[in-house]
């Protein structure tokens, strides 16, 4: 399977969690997920009251430099973790 093919699998295995991960884990599944789309994070930090933003754009930021197969390759490898942690 070739690595957008896993990814995309990945996408949909993760819904399949039966208990919620940790914060740190979901920030770092969410930044190697944009890492992978979009690339290098992009636009303005959020301001200093959006905690939950500045942290999603913070562990994007990050991956800075990541190429958007190593970071889908990352994510899978990830989901992989977390569903036999948490399934």
């Amino acid at each position: 399977m070739d690595i957008a093919a896993a990814f995309a699998d990945a996408q949909q295995r993760v819904k399949g969690l039966t208990k919620r991960p940790s914060n740190e884990e979901l920030l770092k599944l969410y930044s190697l997920f944009k890492q992978a789309n979009d690339g290098d994070a992009s636009g303005k930090r959020p301001g200093m009251f959006d905690l939950k933003g500045r942290a999603k754009y913070d562990a994007w930021a990050k991956l800075k430099g990541t190429g958007k197969d190593d970071a889908a390759q990352n994510y899978v490898d990830l989901v992989d973790n977390m569903l036999e942690k948490y399934s």
